[in-house]
């Protein structure tokens, strides 16, 4: 599969502070790639950089075969940008909102009168595709934002911070539009979040940056096995452990986490799953449920965040 997107030692900075510093990470075609960071980690500058805004202080990017410091026009006639403040106009409604950007890309009036009417029903917009902007909830000015940074069917979709303020339903519903976009058009989705559970449900793979340097890169089970090697079995009790009970000393184990009636286990493979559960019942531990356990993305998030800041004392 082609790359979108490459990046090759990239650093920048404002004055003597670091925005970026030396990453490099590839992007490819149809996915959905996610940039995590806490805020000033660096997302926001990398989706201007990407498109051409800014010139890289050091470092190579590459954007649909492109150098956006040379060619940052032709990038953003082939991608969309959906950033925090939703840049409508309030005063208009959303046909007329379409209509206006659409005039940017310098598409014939048959063909933007065409596009405008589609994108409305794609987004579902229609309803009211001719009440005032102002007049719409946040989830629909959302969703109305989506439909703008989606109008030239651009090849990359670049989303910074999609979901913020919205409630649940509604950014549910813009998560439902993410993933129709890439599995029926498959675009490729760079999306910049500070919503964990947002880039677990939606991305293929995650990158996750502090102060500007990237810590980790890959899939959610690629980032498990990497930093959670092992198998974790997590066991709940009615009550307190036996006090004889001394999971620990178990071939097989690598580590024992208790907090109340609930410990988490450690183990190097699942065959060691069955001497465990014998170890509880010999030692007579009223176990209420026990199952295995995969780290979520936020678990492997603060960790790696944590180790970080540790790192930087």
């Amino acid at each position: 599969m082609e790359n979108s997107i490459s990046v090759n030692s990239l650093s920048h900075r404002f004055g003597e502070r670091y925005a970026l510093r030396d990453i490099s990470y590839e992007v490819k075609a149809g996915e959905v790639f996610a940039l995590l960071g806490p805020n000033g980690a660096g997302k926001t500058t990398t989706i201007r950089l990407l498109n051409g805004l800014y010139r890289c202080g050091a470092g190579q990017i590459n954007v649909l075969g492109m150098d956006p410091a040379d060619h940052g026009l032709e990038i953003r006639q082939q991608t969309g940008v959906l950033t925090e403040t939703n840049a409508l106009y309030e005063r208009l409604s959303a046909r007329e909102n379409l209509h206006f950007f659409g005039t940017l890309y310098g598409l014939p009036e048959s063909l933007l009168l065409k596009r405008t009417e589609e994108i409305l029903q794609y987004f579902g917009l229609e309803a009211r595709a001719d009440d005032r902007v102002g007049t719409y909830s946040k989830g629909m000015k959302q969703r109305l934002s989506l439909a703008r940074a989606f109008f030239s069917h651009p090849r990359i979709l670049f989303l910074d911070e999609p979901t913020s303020s919205l409630d649940p339903e509604s950014a549910l519903q813009v998560h439902e539009m993410i993933n129709n976009i890439r599995q029926q058009d498959g675009h490729t989705v760079f999306l910049c979040t500070h919503h964990l559970d947002e880039a677990q449900k939606l991305a293929d793979r995650v990158a996750i940056l502090n102060s500007g340097r990237l810590l980790a890169i890959g899939s959610v089970a690629e980032l498990n096995s990497q930093f959670n090697p092992g198998l974790w079995v997590e066991v709940e009790l009615v009550g307190a452990a036996p006090a004889s009970l001394n999971l620990a000393a178990m071939r097989g184990v690598l580590k024992v986490e208790k907090e109340n009636q609930k410990m988490r286990i450690q183990v190097v493979e699942e065959a060691v799953i069955p001497s465990l559960v014998n170890e509880l019942v010999q030692n007579k531990a009223a176990v209420l449920s026990i199952q295995p356990h995969k780290s979520s993305l936020e678990e492997i998030y603060f960790k790696l965040q944590d180790e970080a800041r540790e790192g930087a004392k």
